[in-house]
């Protein structure tokens, strides 16, 4: 997960032409005859993935710490990890209000209540066993 003030995003590299991708990592024939482009690519696909990255961190530079906060949650990789990450919280959450429940002495034992009803119910418990513990 990346800090506020961090400006690294996960976005592809942004290429204006087909062409770009190669530029000047030789393209054509060596001369024994063989494709000397496809020895070159990985290479240059290496160099250029670093030159787009540093690409990107100048862009986002000027930007204010908002606009890349917010270019940053709108990735793909943001949202499923927040997701994730929310989903474990709402489901600890509901874990802690069953516990709870289960500690409330309601008749029947095992109605269904709504978590404000399980709060309030818990407040007039607690004040009831201070009032005990007090006479």
């Amino acid at each position: 997960m990346l800090n506020s003030d961090q400006t690294e995003i996960d976005l592809p590299p942004t290429h204006p032409e087909p062409e770009s991708v190669f530029g000047d990592c030789g393209g054509g024939r060596a001369a024994n005859g063989e494709d000397a482009g496809a020895a070159v690519v990985g290479l240059c696909a290496q160099s250029r993935a670093g030159e787009a990255g540093e690409a990107v961190k100048k862009d986002l530079q000027h930007l204010s710490r908002e606009e890349r906060r917010r270019r940053r949650r709108a990735t793909a990789k943001y949202r499923t990890a927040h997701a994730t990450r929310e989903r474990i919280r709402v489901e600890a959450f509901n874990m802690a209000f069953a516990e709870l429940r289960k500690l409330l002495p309601t008749l029947p034992p095992d109605k269904k209540l709504s978590k404000i009803e399980i709060l309030r119910l818990a407040i007039c418990y607690i004040s009831y066993l201070n009032h005990v513990l007090d006479v």
